[in-house]
C-alpha cells in the first residue's frame, strides 16, 4: 500500500515538474524570433523571387 502511494506521488511530482519545465522554457525563448530570419535566412528562393 505504501509503495502504491508513493508511485502515485512520484508520478504526480514528475507531471508538476515536466509542466513547470515547459513554463521555463517558453518563458526563456524570445518572443519573435521569425524576425531575425527575415533578415537574411531566406536563401534562394528570396534572391530569385527579387530578380523577377
Amino acid at each position: 500500500m505504501l509503495a502504491r502511494r508513493f508511485t502515485i506521488v512520484c508520478l504526480l511530482m514528475m507531471l508538476f515538474g515536466m509542466g513547470f519545465a515547459i513554463l521555463v522554457a517558453e518563458a526563456s525563448r524570445d518572443p519573435r524570433p521569425w524576425e531575425e530570419t527575415g533578415r537574411g535566412g531566406c536563401g534562394i528562393f528570396c534572391q530569385s523571387l527579387l530578380r523577377n
